[in-house]
């Protein structure tokens, strides 16, 4: 029996290996993978004294070659977290969070180290966390911290967001996030977070019949996750935790359930500082300036940024010399900003820390 070597375009080699054994290859990989099943494909005829096709050559030798299904498994991980819009994050936005931020401490002790001091935190039978809800005020850092994570453990950091997930319409969210979840239980090094998670796993009390499907589906997802022998992590994000369906919160499903709240003096100081490196600094009083944001968070301090190095940069061109960010003009511009926090939110969450916190 004689081999058929044809040889298709690199494309066409990646469309006919899928066809035959969905599994997708990158082009440049499916051509060299073409003349190798071909070969294949002539043992197996040889062996079996019949010709076997294409296919059934293309799935036999990827599922019977250990070289190639870990080729495959590389393949399609690149090909998913460029789908996914995978990033990495520099070591450095971990410095960005003050050291008295109470989840700092919290991240460190429970996720860094066990992931990170892999041998001690066995010989003391610690399992690492998997997955993790992050809940407190919008604007206190959350996401920050998400990405601070993905940064020190230098994995891939791939963002979701539900408005993704409902991009084919509200009732394909629970097919995109089944597929969503699919492919991230077979990631390694991957920080994969969910922002707006109530959007997607709210409560079923007083549900709808789609929204009911979609917290189900996610219910079911994250046990599959967990059992999948991967280095990854789950981390979701809440504004309002109160919103999330009882099942989630209970142990089992999500391992640690961590508070992110409002800055303390230093916290702030920290912000302030690390935007402040980055301008065109004069006299600026760091303190007194932090003394007088006490509801502002992460996202507030960033925002001053933008409108004070906006007055700078006009208030240069409009002099026509060189122009440094003063305490005055923080001042100025702190008056016209209002505050994510007030005192009643933080009453709240300090509330919802006592009844969900679980670290």
């Amino acid at each position: 029996m004689e081999i058929v070597c044809d040889y298709p375009s690199p494309e066409e080699c990646s469309v006919r290996i899928f066809e035959s054994s969905g599994h997708r290859f990158e082009p440049d990989i499916a051509s060299d993978l073409w003349a190798k099943i071909q070969q294949h494909k002539w043992v197996l005829s040889e062996k079996l004294g019949r010709d076997v096709g294409f296919k059934v050559a293309t799935v036999d030798f990827i599922e019977n070659t250990g070289s190639i299904k870990e080729e495959l498994r590389n393949a399609e991980n690149v090909l998913a977290l460029r789908e996914l819009g995978a990033r990495v994050y520099d070591r450095s936005v971990w410095e960005t969070i003050s050291e008295s931020q109470p989840p700092k401490q919290i991240v460190n002790k429970r996720i860094i180290l066990p992931l990170t001091a892999v041998d001690l935190a066995r010989k003391h039978g610690v399992i690492p966390p998997r997955t993790i809800i992050f809940f407190g005020p919008p604007g206190t850092g959350k996401t920050h911290f998400v990405r601070a994570i993905a940064g020190v453990l230098q994995w891939w950091y791939i963002e979701v967001s539900p408005s993704t997930l409902m991009a084919d319409g509200a009732d394909r969210l629970g097919a995109n996030l089944k597929r969503l979840m699919e492919k991230a239980r077979d990631l390694d090094e991957a920080v994969i977070f969910i922002d707006e998670f109530e959007e997607i796993a709210g409560s079923r009390d007083q549900a709808s019949r789609i929204d009911k499907s979609i917290t189900n589906e996610f219910l079911k997802q994250v046990p599959l996750l967990k059992r999948a022998d991967r280095n990854n992590l789950l981390v979701c994000a809440t504004n309002y935790i109160k919103d999330l369906d009882d099942a989630l919160l209970r142990p089992g499903r999500f391992d640690l359930i961590i508070p992110v709240g409002g800055l303390d003096d230093q916290g702030r100081s920290t912000v302030f500082e690390h935007y402040l490196s980055t301008t065109n600094r004069g006299d600026v009083d760091v303190d007194l300036i932090v003394s007088r944001i006490p509801f502002f968070t992460p996202a507030d301090i960033e925002y001053l940024f933008q409108k004070v190095t906006q007055l700078a940069f006009e208030r240069e061109l409009e002099l026509g010399k060189d122009y440094q960010l003063n305490t005055g003009i923080f001042l100025e511009a702190i008056d016209q900003i209002r505050p994510s926090l007030t005192a009643e939110i933080i009453d709240q969450f300090e509330e919802d820390c006592l009844e969900f916190s679980r670290y």
